[in-house]
């Protein structure tokens, strides 16, 4: 079996889920220019716990987003990595690994928290998830929820 046959198909957009952030069915760019997958984050902050200690503390979206839900998320874990912006331009910004379900596959990933209000989509998802798990067809869109609906549909007139 090729190298091809055992990576899934997604489009140039797909609906995705992140469990740990409890984000479900939000909409995501697939970006093959892209190296970090980004997530829309609003109030991102580091701060220092009473141990000493340093998190990053993160809104997911902002207020205008439909699934915004004002959630303030901590990580005691990430790392500040110099991203290259679609312009050119590079910007210093805060990255975390959570978990993202596409298909119905789970994956680890870094994420860098970037202000994406004035973008189309609120996540961004970059090569290295790409990478050794699904093939692009950009001629297509929400493969992976198109699939879903059919298995569902196919199993619901199986119980019939």
């Amino acid at each position: 079996m090729g190298e091809e046959e055992t990576k899934k198909i997604i489009g140039r957009r797909e609906m995705v889920n992140f469990p740990l952030l409890e984000l479900f069915e939000v909409e995501a760019k697939i970006d093959t220019g892209a190296y970090t997958s980004a997530i829309h984050c609003s109030d991102i902050r580091e701060a220092t716990l009473g141990d000493g200690s340093r998190v990053i503390r993160f809104q997911l979206l902002d207020p205008s987003h439909p699934q915004y839900d004002n959630k303030l998320f901590q990580f005691k874990e990430f790392t500040l990595r110099d991203i290259k912006s679609s312009f050119g331009d590079v910007q210093e910004r805060y990255v975390i690994r959570t978990q993202i379900q596409l298909y119905e596959e789970i994956l680890e990933a870094d994420f860098s928290l970037s202000d994406r209000r004035d973008l189309k989509y609120p996540v961004l998802i970059g090569r290295a998830l790409l990478q050794n798990n699904f093939l692009v067809d950009v001629s297509k869109k929400n493969v992976a929820l198109k699939r879903k609906k059919r298995a569902n549909r196919k199993k619901k007139k199986n119980n019939l």
